[in-house]
């Protein structure tokens, strides 16, 4: 079980930000931003600071919304 879900459990809404789906669901998060990003660049190049906050409102839109919930970001 995911941490993740044990979080959840507890009351407390989390996101999870992924770049392979296909582990993603496997391990079933309660909710997930699907991003096409390279790997080790999940939130962006250094210094893009706009990309990176429209990446960080997408994660936290998805807070505020029941569970499961999985979506894609289109950069």
């Amino acid at each position: 079980m995911l941490l993740q879900n044990i979080i959840e459990k507890s009351g407390i809404p989390t996101v999870s930000i992924s770049l392979l789906m296909e582990i993603t669901r496997k391990v079933d998060p309660p909710r997930v931003l699907e991003l096409d990003r390279p790997l080790g660049y999940p939130l962006g190049e250094p210094n893009n600071r706009a990309l990176q906050m429209r990446i960080l409102i997408a994660a936290l839109n998805l807070v505020t919304r029941d569970a499961p919930q999985a979506q894609s970001f289109s950069l």
